[in-house]
């Protein structure tokens, strides 16, 4: 079976029966063409040279001082892959094809055709790579300037920090295919010390994390900032540089303890990161002395999932412990902060844990469900902020 080719072409020489030839011979392996032959013109075709995958040039051009046309080429940033020609294979003319920055080259006759069309795959790409690079750094750059204006809101003004720290919150719910992903967030004051996110990583994976950062104002909201842009960071690492790890509880909790460490504000959190592979439907996780632990809410009942840890930002040789296991077909994982803890009815926190399952093991309800059997629909203020994360899935009965 013949390998179908890609990308797009241009071919510069100034011989035209020459270039004709190069185009039909990459066009019919499957790339697009053109062709220039007014070559003392030709950095006009490459004023707009983004849709460009790979060049073909004649190294032996009439009119051409090869380098003045690469200081024109650095000026303008031309960033294509080039591959160059030449009808002798001498090893002068490959030594300044690489001192022009070529890529790769061929001597006239081309023989090996297939070694030719190799050669511009890599090239295309390449190129490709360059392209998202650059796209991936430019959103970093976004990422990081709104990370910026929402640092300098929250230092100036708390409410309209708060309006902002909800604008960070993931959106609610998220659907992806049987699963769905919410949250509720209830402050105790303007600014919360309490997070939570979501995001989807690759194609089969969900990462999820839940903070609870010590104190309150404008200090523990921007810890929650500050968390937030790390898995964002690894997010754009994983897609950047198929570095795994975002999909790695421990390792990002390891991390969360450097920053808030370097921080040097003095703040900690508890701290919860999964990492859901819907694929296989299961659940990688780590817990840093968080309570309560995640509950697990499926048709066999309701039951803490375990895990232990210390918190986040405390100590630098902190050690954490990953956890995995397999979901039922049909499930709800709930996390929630440990103000959750302070609006239950019994008076310690063993006998307060203990109502907090009894809540779930009444039934496998929907999130929208437990939240009004828990009062958070009537909890306009907390005395300790409050913030639940549901996972849920259900089974296609069809």
């Amino acid at each position: 079976m013949q390998m179908t080719h890609s990308g797009k072409v241009l071919v510069i020489d100034n011989d035209p029966e020459r270039a004709e030839a190069l185009a039909r011979l990459v066009t019919g392996a499957g790339f697009t063409a053109d062709i220039t032959t007014d070559v003392t013109n030709s950095t006009q075709s490459l004023s707009d040279a983004s849709d460009l995958d790979v060049i073909l040039c004649e190294l032996d051009l009439e009119g051409v001082s090869w380098g003045e046309a690469k200081r024109t080429l650095r000026e303008m940033n031309v960033q294509v892959p080039v591959i160059m020609f030449s009808d002798e294979a001498s090893s002068a003319d490959m030594m300044t094809a690489l001192r022009l920055g070529a890529n790769d080259f061929f001597a006239r006759p081309v023989e090996d055709a297939q070694a030719l069309f190799d050669s511009m795959d890599r090239c295309v790409r390449q190129r490709q790579m360059s392209r998202e690079l650059r796209q991936s750094r430019k959103r970093l750059e976004s990422a990081n300037r709104e990370l910026n204006r929402t640092v300098r809101v929250l230092e100036q003004d708390q409410q309209a920090g708060r309006q902002v720290q909800l604008r960070m919150l993931p959106v609610s719910p998220m659907v992806i295919g049987d699963y769905v992903f919410s949250h509720t967030v209830i402050p105790s004051l303007y600014l919360s010390g309490d997070f939570t996110d979501y995001f989807t990583v690759g194609q089969d994976h969900v990462v999820f994390f839940m903070a609870d950062v010590s104190g309150h104002g404008s200090s523990s909201a921007f810890a929650t900032v500050l968390l937030k842009n790390l898995f964002a960071r690894k997010r754009s690492d994983y897609l950047r540089k198929t570095d795994g790890t975002v999909l790695d509880p421990v390792r990002m909790l390891g991390l969360a303890n450097k920053e808030l460490l370097d921080l040097g504000v003095g703040k900690f959190a508890t701290m919860i990161v999964g990492a859901l592979d819907m694929a296989s439907n299961r659940l990688r996780y780590a817990v840093a002395g968080h309570l309560p632990l995640p509950v697990l809410v499926s048709d066999a009942g309701a039951d803490y999932l375990p895990g232990e840890g210390t918190a986040v930002g405390m100590m630098p040789d902190a050690a954490f412990e990953a956890q995995e296991v397999p979901l039922p077909e049909s499930f709800t994982l709930a996390l929630f902060s440990d103000g959750i803890l302070e609006i239950l009815p019994p008076d310690n926190l063993i006998e307060k844990e203990s109502f907090f399952l009894d809540v779930f093991r009444q039934g496998s309800e929907s999130p929208a469900a437990l939240v009004t059997r828990l009062g958070l629909d009537s909890v306009a203020t907390a005395p300790d902020d409050i913030a639940a994360l549901f996972v849920s899935k259900r089974a296609n009965r069809e």
